[in-house]
């Protein structure tokens, strides 16, 4: 129970930091054509954050279920 705990815990940080690196590529969507270049490095930081997301909610269901 305590790893479900801590996995919990692990995705909702997870959660803020995507929310974050989401509204960060939303913001320097809304200031182009300044800023350009960081174009590629934001999205792949926003990527990052989603995929590590995605597979640490993918780990925690399997580790709910069985444990059920």
């Amino acid at each position: 129970m305590a790893d479900i705990d801590a996995l919990k815990d692990e995705v909702k940080k997870l959660n803020a930091r995507a929310t974050q690196k989401k509204m960060d590529l939303h913001d320097l969507s809304e200031e182009l054509p300044q800023n350009w270049q960081s174009i590629l490095q934001v999205a792949q930081e926003t990527y990052d954050s989603y995929k590590t997301l995605t597979e640490k909610r993918a780990e925690l269901k399997a580790l709910e279920k069985a444990s059920a």
